[in-house]
């Protein structure tokens, strides 16, 4: 018996817990890429049988910057009715998935504004064993994606979480790009997505739903 059939073995096991978790898929798009990427992780998440907000980080933009981009402004007006993410929504949730494009190997400044308003929730412990999973995107293969899942889960670390990355625990990572860390995507200058994703992030999205399920019969 192989490592991906004893992962399939024990995803059977759990599905009956798996409907108790709460999982937020928090997610900052300025063209619209990560909102889709978010979108397949609620709809895996969902089939999982978890209960899931999709919730956005604040834009931190100048009107006139977000004016300027046609795309930007109209996935802005697209999406106006989302919620923006909350601490009680981290609260709330007993596991999150992040989705956002690299800036440089880094989070981009709307992500990494929230997380710093975590203080006070990590201080008291509120955000300990929580189970996470990261997704990027960047304009070309190499362009910083694994560094950008790479330094969220830093941070994750410091709030005491478990960081569930998908591996190769499923053949579907091959076919997107074969990142190990979490799901990523090239997207070309007209908003094209390079690589078939979507049955990838809907696996780590089922995965991370499931780690979250044994965590939570572990605290029990």
């Amino acid at each position: 018996m192989g490592i991906l059939d004893l992962f399939r073995k024990d995803n059977k096991r759990s599905d009956s817990t798996m409907g108790n978790v709460k999982l937020a898929v928090i997610y900052y798009s300025s063209t619209g890429t990560n909102y889709q990427m978010a979108k397949w992780a609620e709809e895996g998440a969902k089939l999982a049988g978890a209960e899931v907000k999709l919730v956005k980080v604040p834009e931190l933009a100048p009107e006139a910057a977000i004016e300027s981009n046609p795309a930007w402004k109209a996935h802005m007006d697209a999406t106006k009715d989302v919620p923006e993410v909350t601490l009680d929504d981290l609260e709330w949730a007993d596991a999150y998935i992040f989705s956002m494009p690299t800036r440089f190997g880094n989070l981009p400044g709307q992500m990494k504004q929230f997380l710093d308003t975590t203080g006070g929730l990590w201080f008291k412990g509120k955000l300990i064993n929580k189970v996470v999973s990261g997704m990027s995107s960047a304009n070309n293969p190499h362009g910083g994606q694994e560094a950008t899942v790479k330094n969220l889960y830093t941070t994750m670390m410091h709030w005491g979480a478990i960081i569930a990355a998908p591996g190769y625990t499923d053949p579907v990572t091959f076919a997107s790009g074969g990142n190990p860390y979490g799901t990523s995507v090239t997207v070309d200058q007209d908003g094209n997505m390079q690589e078939d994703v979507q049955d990838a992030v809907k696996h780590q999205a089922k995965r991370t739903v499931t780690i979250a399920s044994w965590v939570k019969q572990g605290q029990q």
